[in-house]
């Protein structure tokens, strides 16, 4: 499982979820370990990174872009 994230303060994060404090979703995959990491200086280009790699991975698992309801029927 991937988790991709924002925060301000890293250490304090990775922090909390080592604690397991994290979100919801980093609590039920228990995931602790830092894969990888940028940091930026203005927020938008942080929101702008966040999609790009969300898109990037929903193109690998899906590249035609189909609307995948009908699956699951």
């Amino acid at each position: 499982m991937l988790y991709v994230g924002v925060t301000a303060d890293l250490e304090k994060r990775i922090s909390q979820h080592k604690n397991g404090e994290g979100s919801i979703y980093t609590k039920k995959y228990h995931l602790t370990h830092l894969m990888n990491f940028k940091q930026f200086t203005a927020i938008v280009q942080v929101i702008a990174r966040e999609k790009q790699l969300k898109w990037n991975l929903i193109k690998s698992k899906n590249p035609e872009l189909r609307d995948l309801f009908e699956d699951l029927r």
